[in-house]
C-alpha cells in the first residue's frame, strides 16, 4: 500500500509541474488577459513559489516512510493546492478569473491520491475559501478588475454553480475511486491467490518423485523439475532450450503427444529403461501452449517385474505338471487295469477283446493329449503369407456341418461375402477356428445355433463365433484359456489355449463375452491387418 500510495504522491507532484509549466508559464509568456490582473507583480513571485513547493514536496518524500504520514502529506498537498488556487484566482480577478476550473482537478486529484472521503473534505473546502473570496469582492473588501462590472445575482449564480461543480465533481471521482480502489484490491487478491497457487504448483511438481519438464510451442524445454534432473543427471542449465529429443533418444521417431511410450537413454554411461506420458499443456482458456512430459526410472520396476515374470513361470509350471499328472493318470489306471486282467488269462475271448479295445483306446487318448500340449507348449514356425480368410473360415464351417450337429439339431450359419485377404500362417488360423467352433459347439445341448461372421475394423478384423449354448459363468471365463482346464466331462482342456497362443503369435487376440450360465457365448478372434 505504501509503494502504491508513492507512486500516486509522485504522479500528483508530477502533474503539478506540468500543470504549472504549460498553464501558468503560457498564460504570463502570451500575456493573455494580463491587463485585469489585480497584482500583476505577484503573478511571478506566485510561480515561482509553486516551483519551489514542488521542490520541497520532491525532498520530503524522502523522508515519509508510515502508511498514516503518506495519507497527512496527501491532505497537505491538496489543501496547500486549494489555498494556492484561491490565490490564483485572487491574483487573476476573482469572479473574473479562469482559473476557477482548477478546483475540480484538485477535488479529482483527492479522489485518485485519496479516496471518497477525501474528495467531499477537499470539495467542502474549495466551496467555503471560493464562496469567501466571492463574498469579500462582492462587498468591495477586494478590488474588481478595472472595466469588469457583476450584478448580485452573476455572484450569486456563479458561487451556486462552483459549489454545484465541485461537489458533482466530487461525487463522480469518489465514485470512480471507490471503484478503482475495489477492482486494484481484487486484482490484488487474485495476483496474491495466482501466486499462491503458482507457488503451490511449482511445490508439488518439485515434490514429485516423476521427472517432469514442459515445452513451449517451439518444443524447446523451459522447466524440468528435481526428480528429472536426479533420473537424468542433468541440470535445469543443461536442458533448458533443448528439445525432448536431445534429451530422450527414443523420442525421435515420434512428433505428436503419446499416451504412453517405454524406451532407454544414458545416464553416466550406463543405459537405463524409461516410461513417459506425453500430453499437450493448456493455458486457462483451453489453448495449447506446449507440451508436459511425466517420466519415470523403471530400472527398478523391470527387475520387480522380471522377478514376478519369474516366480509366475515357475507357479505356471508347477500348475501345468500337475495338471498333466492328472490328466495322465485316469488312461494309464484304465490302461493297467485292463493289461493286469489280460495277464490273469482269466476273461472269457470276448471280454478280452473288450479290454484290449479299451486299452488301445486309452493309449489313443494318451497320445491326444501329449500331442495337444507339445501343440501347445513346442513353439511354432509360422509360415505366413497372405491368404484368403472367408474361405478358411467356409472350409471350417464345411467341417463343423459334418460332425454330428444332426443328432443335437444344431444350425450352423455363416455370414462370409466375398473374399477377405489377411496375412498369416492359414494352416494353425484354420486350428484356431476349428477349436472355436468345435467349443460352440459342445456348448449347445438341443436346438440351437452357431453364427459365424466377420467384421472390420480399423487396422484389423474380428472373427466372431456366437452361439446359442449354455454360456459361460463369471467365474469360469477368467480360467478358460488356462491349460488343461475344462467343464466339459470329455477333451483335455487344451483347446482353448491352443487358440489363444496361436492368435497372440499372430499379433492378435481372443475377446470372450458371456453373461451367464444360459445365455449364449460369443468368441472373438481380433487379427491385425497390415
Amino acid at each position: 500500500m505504501r509503494k502504491e500510495l508513492s507512486k500516486r504522491l509522485q504522479a500528483l507532484i508530477l502533474i503539478r509541474v506540468i500543470v504549472v509549466t504549460l498553464l501558468l508559464g503560457s498564460f504570463y509568456v502570451f500575456r493573455i488577459g494580463y491587463d485585469k490582473l489585480l497584482h500583476p507583480a505577484a503573478f511571478s513571485s506566485f510561480i515561482i513559489f509553486l516551483y519551489l513547493l514542488t521542490i520541497f514536496y520532491a525532498l520530503i518524500m524522502r523522508w515519509v516512510k508510515q502508511d498514516r504520514h503518506f495519507y497527512i502529506f496527501a491532505y497537505v498537498q491538496i489543501v496547500i493546492d486549494i489555498v494556492s488556487e484561491v490565490a490564483l484566482i485572487y491574483i487573476t480577478g476573482g469572479i473574473a478569473s479562469i482559473f476557477s476550473f482548477m478546483f475540480p482537478l484538485s477535488i479529482l486529484s483527492a479522489g485518485i491520491v485519496l479516496n471518497r472521503r477525501a474528495c467531499y473534505i477537499i470539495s467542502t473546502l474549495s466551496s467555503i475559501l471560493y464562496g469567501t473570496l466571492l463574498d469579500l469582492q462582492y462587498y468591495n473588501m477586494i478590488k474588481t478588475p478595472p472595466g469588469v462590472f457583476f450584478t448580485e445575482r452573476d455572484f450569486l449564480y456563479n458561487i451556486f454553480a462552483a459549489f454545484m461543480a465541485f461537489y458533482l465533481v466530487a461525487f463522480l471521482s469518489g465514485y470512480l475511486s471507490d471503484k478503482l480502489s475495489r477492482a486494484t484490491r481484487s486484482l490484488e487478491e487474485r495476483d496474491t491467490v495466482l501466486s499462491d497457487l503458482k507457488a503451490f504448483s511449482r511445490y508439488i511438481i518439485e515434490s514429485m518423485p516423476s521427472g517432469v519438464f514442459t515445452t513451449d510451442l517451439s518444443r524447446r524445454i523451459i522447466t524440468f523439475n528435481s526428480s528429472a534432473q536426479d533420473i537424468t543427471k542433468l541440470s535445469q542449465n543443461e536442458v533448458t532450450g533443448k528439445t525432448p529429443e536431445d534429451i530422450f533418444p527414443f523420442l525421435q521417431d515420434f512428433t505428436e503427444p503419446l499416451d504412453r511410450i517405454e524406451g532407454e537413454m544414458q545416464r553416466n554411461g550406463d543405459t537405463f529403461p524409461v516410461g513417459m506420458r506425453l500430453s499437450p499443456l493448456k493455458d486457462g482458456a483451453g489453448k495449447s501452449i506446449g507440451m508436459i512430459g511425466i517420466f519415470q526410472d523403471l530400472t527398478e520396476l523391470k527387475a520387480m517385474e522380471a522377478e514376478v515374470k519369474r516366480k509366475e513361470k515357475w507357479a505356471f509350471i508347477g500348475e501345468l505338471s500337475a495338471s498333466i499328472a492328472h490328466e495322465l493318470r485316469n488312461p494309464l489306471a484304465a490302461l493297467k487295469a485292463s493289461v493286469e486282467m489280460l495277464q490273469e488269462r482269466k476273461v472269457s475271448g470276448e471280454e478280452a477283446d473288450r479290454l484290449m479295445q479299451i486299452a488301445l483306446s486309452e493309449m489313443d487318448r494318451l497320445n491326444g493329449i501329449i500331442t495337444d500340449f507339445l501343440l501347445y507348449a513346442r513353439p511354432q514356425n509360422l509360415n505366413k503369407k497372405p491368404f484368403d480368410l472367408h474361405q478358411s473360415l467356409r472350409d471350417v464351417v464345411t467341417l463343423l456341418q459334418s460332425a454330428e450337429t444332426d443328432r443335437k439339431n444344431v444350425t450352423i450359419s455363416a455370414k462370409l461375402e466375398g473374399s477377405l485377404v489377411i496375412t498369416g500362417d492359414a494352416k494353425q488360423m484354420q486350428q484356431v477356428f476349428w477349436n472355436l467352433g468345435i467349443n460352440a459347439l459342445d456348448a449347445i445341448s438341443e436346438n440351437g445355433s452357431v453364427d459365424i461372421y466377420t467384421s472390420k475394423k480399423t487396422g484389423a478384423v474380428e472373427v466372431v463365433f456366437r452361439d446359442t449354448g449354455t454360456g459361460i459363468s463369471a467365474g469360469d471365463i477368467e480360467n478358460i484359456f488356462y491349460p488343461f482346464y475344462t467343464t466339459k466331462e470329455k477333451g483335455t482342456g487344451l483347446g482353448l489355449s491352443i487358440a489363444q497362443k496361436i492368435t497372440e503369435e499372430h499379433g492378435g487376440k481372443i475377446v470372450v463375452q458371456s453373461k451367464g450360465a444360459g445365455t449364449g457365448t460369443t468368441f472373438k478372434v481380433i487379427l491385425p491387418v497390415t
